[in-house]
């Protein structure tokens, strides 16, 4: 079976899909493996790395992709490589499939199955493959570095002969990988935490790591099943914004996380909570690309909205492109290492395991989930 590793085509993603350790474990595996040419030069890994695991090193795109079984990459492929790719090839990338219903409906034309590594189910053994978790431990970290380097004050208390100075409040909204990340980051710099998620289940968790868990009482919240929070209600969100504009008044810096998968990111901060913040106080909006926490918040763009900066922080994990593309490419040799024949030398698509199940979009010419098929049937009528 040959895999075909390819390098990204958008110069603003630095990170790559796999690294020369996870593409020596392939070969052991028994694969045929071939990279781009330069596919971790954004990186500072040289190709002659590759050569010496074992992998065959190719300029030419259109060639690897016709003669590809598997196809390997970061982001989703363009559609005009769609036709590229021969009927069976397995392709493994994270797709935005709920939104990308276009790109779904090109691969189930050409007969191409797609693996999405949004859909990897969030389950014990699962954990690791799961990109989505390992990418957004490196973001909330990220996203404590950007607010501790746009501030103009430190984050730890510091007693000094001149004074002492009071720690910074951070607050952090959304408690899940992300979140978790954030709250021990800033913990470590120093700075006095606060967080609060609508799942109570998590208040032990913020705890154990030294942050304070705001408590308000919403009614029936909860999380999904596969460990999401549960869209709230108009009663609840109002209430939450009521607790919420208070606790960001005192805070230095106010760290929003919360996403929906598959749908708009919530709305928590309004204009009017936002003004009533401390001039000089940070607001990262890690949700910015998928709708925004926080109104007036724009994409890779720093607001000032009365005397506060907003700050839109897409794509934080891009910015530690080293360490994201190291998790990156484990995730997708784990998984391939999970679902791979030693005796065929091959990946095998066992729908019957719940990994595969919850994680192959589109399959012998059908598209498997029913809510993306029906998004897709939405879009065609």
């Amino acid at each position: 079976m040959k895999i075909v590793a390819l390098g990204g085509q958008n110069g603003k993603d630095l990170r790559i899909p796999l690294l020369p350790q996870d593409a020596a474990r392939l070969i052991e595996l028994g694969a045929d493996l071939a990279v781009e040419a330069g596919i971790g030069q954004s990186i500072g890994v040289a190709d002659d790395k590759y050569k010496e695991a074992g992998a065959s090193v190719s300029s030419d795109r259109s060639e690897l992709l016709k003669s590809a079984d598997v196809v390997l990459r970061l982001n989703k492929p363009p559609q005009e490589e769609l036709s590229q790719m021969k009927q069976g090839c397995i392709h493994i990338s994270y797709l935005d499939p709920f939104n990308e219903t276009e790109l779904v409906k090109g691969m189930q034309s050409a007969g191409v199955s797609a693996i999405s590594m949004e859909m990897i189910p969030r389950t014990t053994l699962a954990q690791k493959m799961d990109a989505l978790s390992s990418q957004a431990n490196l973001a909330g970290y990220m996203a404590v570095i950007l607010a501790a380097e746009r501030m103009d004050r430190i984050l730890p208390m510091m007693m000094t002969p001149s004074g002492t100075i009071p720690p910074a409040k951070v607050f952090v909204i959304g408690a899940g990988v992300a979140g978790l990340q954030a709250i021990a980051t800033a913990k470590r710099l120093g700075a006095r935490v606060e967080a609060f998620d609508t799942r109570p289940v998590v208040a032990e968790q913020v705890e154990s790591l030294g942050a304070r868990f705001v408590k308000v009482d919403l009614g029936e919240t909860g999380q999904t099943k596969d460990g999401y929070a549960r869209e709230l209600t108009s009663e609840q969100l109002e209430k939450q914004r009521q607790m919420m504009a208070k606790h960001a008044a005192g805070a230095d810096v106010v760290i929003t996380t919360a996403q929906l998968f598959g749908r708009p990111a919530p709305r928590i901060l309004t204009r009017e909570m936002v003004e009533a913040m401390k001039p000089g106080s940070i607001v990262i909006d890690m949700a910015v690309d998928s709708g925004g926490n926080v109104e007036g918040s724009e994409p890779d763009k720093e607001v000032n909205i009365n005397g506060v900066r907003v700050i839109g922080a897409g794509n934080l994990p891009g910015q530690v492109a080293a360490d994201a593309s190291l998790m990156y490419s484990s995730n997708l040799f784990n998984l391939l290492e999970h679902f791979w024949d030693s005796e065929t030398k091959a990946l095998v698509l066992n729908l019957e395991d719940e990994i595969m199940d919850g994680c192959l979009v589109v399959h012998d010419g059908e598209i498997r989930n029913e809510t993306i098929k029906s998004l897709v049937d939405g879009k065609e009528s």
